[in-house]
């Protein structure tokens, strides 16, 4: 190894020790639950995050995700979550769990110390706190509404400046705080869901995917069925391997960033046993229920004949429940959507503590807070599904070549690397172009699953370049663990 000096926020970077791990369920399994449970996710998977306002939602894509039935959407939400689990999340938390550090630490192998520090050390933090003000943004605008106040106006505005800055408080206490508030909190969703599933599963085997796509039609006479290489029409492969690609893309587009975070999960916890348990039920098996119930409300609604159900299951609440309450779950809904912003920021806090170790951390992720709430106030934070996309085309090569780099080294974490290590930054520059360009419409007939496809880019081009020898020499750090029984 090289005995090049280490820069600060890694020569200070200590190890989370063991005898403070603590068990997976109420911490990594609670936390990534509580995201999957987040109502802005499952109400934007009937439609795919194809189209915007709430009394339009689906109408970009004829029937949505159920174009091709509601069995083939569920199987496409199986092979997702799994996609989730295995590629973006279980490198990362194994990772973090062998070394008991943050994904900030742990990606100067993959990227460099130099190089680490921007990807996906301080880029990554700085981002969460556009999902802060997203976060923000929707609670406070279900508040609002339910108060019959405007959406942009004061009382939206203010619930979402002091819902963002309560989150980042928490954020800041650390993991043990936020698994906390996300034990309990995805109860509100798991109930609403049930709910929503018992008042329509009658319509279920009622339901006609040509008529959700005519009543999309109808409603936009420029919406089209999913399709692949070809037509989208019901039954046709095209179309089922369409829906497939925008199932994936939405879905892996919207966890990518959880999934590279799974480091810093990862290293609260035990051994590889709580890895897999807590993928298993907060990312896979809370991604099936949530999505599954989602799909399968809208489904049934629409199988029983209701003509003002929209394909968002949030915006169909008072239609499905009735206006009282449908307007309780909608509020219950944006109370339960506290532990995602919370999430959000412990991320921002650990990159910040990680990568800036000499700054106060409540100054650095004061002002990130201070711009999350600027979002909010001029409303750029209610464009949530259109950074979908682009923040799977940013981590989807970054957890494709931490896999590779994992691999490559035995399954355990290689160290800190000099500079800017190029198989990383290459495979990122690259892998960022191919899941990026389609979200420009380039190319974008050719890529149809751009997260999936910046992953696998990731990962073959970082193997390639480190087996051509590009890799930067590793650098000693004393204080590294490496928990190497349980690989």
């Amino acid at each position: 190894m090289s005995q090049q000096q280490l820069p600060d926020y890694v020569a200070s970077a200590t190890p989370n020790p063991f005898e403070n791990r603590a068990g997976w369920l109420t911490t990594t399994a609670a936390t990534y639950a509580g995201i999957m449970l987040w109502f802005v996710f499952w109400t934007g998977l009937p439609h795919g995050g194809t189209a915007g306002g709430a009394g339009a939602l689906g109408a970009g894509v004829a029937g949505g995700v159920l174009s091709q039935g509601l069995l083939f959407a569920l199987v496409s939400l199986v092979i997702a979550a799994f996609i989730c689990f295995l590629c973006f999340y279980y490198v990362p938390a194994m990772l973090g769990m062998k070394t008991g550090l943050p994904l900030y630490i742990v990606g100067t192998s993959t990227y460099g110390v130099q190089g680490g520090f921007y990807m996906p050390g301080f880029l990554m933090g700085v981002l969460q706190f556009g999902w802060l003000s997203v976060n923000g943004f929707f609670a406070g605008l279900g508040f609002a509404l339910l108060a019959g106040q405007p959406a942009g106006g004061i009382m939206h505005i203010a619930i979402g400046i002091v819902w963002s800055v309560i989150a980042a408080l928490i954020g800041l206490k650390g993991i043990k705080y936020v698994g906390m508030v996300a034990t309990y909190m995805p109860i509100i969703p798991i109930v609403s869901l049930l709910v929503l599933l018992v008042a329509t599963i009658s319509g279920v085997f009622s339901f006609n995917p040509q008529s959700a796509i005519d009543a999309c039609v109808a409603a936009n006479a420029d919406a089209k069925p999913v399709g692949l290489w070809g037509s989208g029409t019901l039954g046709s492969l095209a179309g089922q391997l369409g829906v497939l690609a925008l199932i994936c893309t939405y879905i892996v587009g919207f966890f990518a960033t959880a999934g590279a975070a799974g480091c810093d999960m990862g290293s609260h916890n035990k051994d590889r046993g709580a890895i897999q348990l807590a993928g298993l039920v907060g990312i896979a098996g809370a991604t099936i229920f949530a999505g599954g119930i989602a799909l399968v409300a809208i489904a049934g609604a629409k199988g029983m004949g209701w003509a003002d159900i929209t394909l968002s299951p949030y915006a169909s609440l008072s239609a499905i429940l009735g206006t009282q309450m449908g307007g309780v779950f909608i509020l219950l809904l944006a109370i339960a959507a506290f532990p995602a912003a919370c999430f959000s920021s412990l991320i921002a806090a650990n990159s910040f503590k990680a990568t800036l170790p000499k700054v106060n951390p409540f100054i650095s992720c004061g002002i990130g807070t201070a711009a999350a709430c600027v979002l909010i106030v001029t409303g750029l934070a209610g464009d949530a599904g259109a950074v979908f996309k682009f923040i799977g085309a940013s981590f989807g090569p970054i957890c494709g070549a931490m896999m590779a780099d994992y691999l490559l080294s035995g399954k355990k974490w290689a160290g800190p690397r000099a500079g800017f290590n190029l198989p990383g930054w290459i495979s990122w520059g690259v892998g960022f172009l191919v899941g990026g360009l389609p979200i420009l419409g380039i190319l974008d007939t050719v890529i149809p699953c751009p997260p999936v496809a910046a992953f696998v880019v990731g990962f073959a081009l970082y193997y390639i370049l480190a087996k051509a020898g590009l890799e930067s020499p590793k650098l000693d750090m004393p204080q590294r663990i490496d928990l190497e029984t349980n690989s």
